[in-house]
């Protein structure tokens, strides 16, 4: 049986802009699936060009053995896409929403009434389907979206950020829903910038930085590749680079300490990964105190996604999310300077 989802060397620019640079991965049928990486990553490019919804420039795509460039038609029968943004026409209601998109999909009237009632059953939100949709808050409108979605039954669905800007008893309900999804035998590829979701759902992550994926694996495994318990510490609120330096090559030396990272992103904090945190600790404190370097504040963790991040890049998922907000902000102020 082929993979559920096929991606190999997939490549998009958009001018001089390498949007995905080299992303591959393969989802087995039946997996939830997460692409994990900041805004700008690449995530939503790579689902685009999955949903034909963007012409990729080189890379090999397939959809149940099916290949999303040369039969595009039979690839969109087979998957079910959610955006990020939900846009619905807000003067239909609900009900007339889903009857619309299943007259998209030439469904029968009867198993259109039949998958339309099941759907807003399974989303909890029959009691709001002869509203409009002007009236829904944000979680509703996202359930309705998931119903549209999966009213033709897809192999595969592709979620774009499914939870972002929910509270938390919608992200919840929607966590519950793809799992039941996932018990039912439909393949789920979903993208996220949260650590917490794709630990929670995904079977299988691939991390992407930068239009390349740089990790894939069970989260689990992610996690012990990396080894080790976390002490995340700040010698000061903001530490001059030559003190940083300073300090971790002191602290790398400590046979306690199996590797030193200098996170310059958060004011040159340092990122330890050492054997045992509890055992580590006074060690750690210790050696700065002998060396007369204070400590502006000091944590211990056991591993994440995000030290998988940072392993891998010299920086955190948030860090590489406010840079991806800085840069759009500049330019947008140079394009109001322009006018």
């Amino acid at each position: 049986m082929p993979p559920a989802v096929l991606v190999e060397n997939l490549k998009k620019s958009y001018g001089s802009v390498e949007a995905v640079k080299d992303v591959s991965f393969a989802i087995e049928p039946g997996e939830i699936f997460g692409l994990l990486g900041p805004n700008g990553a690449g995530k939503t490019t790579t689902i685009r060009c999955l949903c034909t919804l963007t012409t990729p420039d080189a890379g090999k795509l397939e959809l149940m053995g099916v290949s999303v460039s040369n039969n595009p038609r039979t690839a969109r029968q087979l998957l079910g896409y959610i955006a990020q943004e939900v846009a619905p026409d807000k003067v239909l209601t609900g009900r007339e929403l889903l009857e619309l998109q299943a007259a998209i999909y030439h469904l029968p009237k009867t198993q259109a009434r039949e998958r339309i009632d099941q759907m807003l059953t399974l989303l909890e939100i029959t009691d709001i389907a002869d509203r409009r949709t002007g009236s829904y808050s944000g979680g509703q409108l996202k359930r309705l979206d998931l119903a549209a979605g999966l009213l033709h039954q897809p192999a595969v669905l592709i979620l774009d950020e499914p939870t972002v800007g929910l509270d938390i008893e919608s992200r919840s309900a929607v966590w519950r829903f793809l799992r039941q999804l996932r018990e039912q035998g439909t393949t789920i590829l979903l993208t996220s910038h949260y650590l917490e979701e794709v630990d929670a759902l995904a079977g299988r992550v691939a991390i992407i930085d930068r239009g390349k994926v740089i990790s894939t694996g069970t989260p689990a495994a992610l996690k012990a590749e990396v080894g080790g318990d976390r002490i995340t510490l700040r010698i000061r609120e903001f530490t001059g680079d030559d003190e940083a330096e300073h300090a971790r090559s002191l602290l790398a030396d400590l046979p306690v300490v199996q590797d030193v990272i200098i996170n310059s992103a958060q004011g040159n904090s340092l990122n330890l990964v050492v054997d045992k945190g509890g055992e580590a600790l006074p060690t750690v404190q210790a050696a700065l105190k002998e060396a007369d370097l204070p400590i502006f504040g000091i944590a211990q963790s056991q591993p994440s996604l995000d030290d998988v991040y940072l392993a891998a890049t010299g920086r955190t998922l948030m860090d590489a999310e406010m840079a991806a907000v800085g840069k759009r902000d500049l330019k947008k102020e140079r394009k109001a300077s322009m006018k």
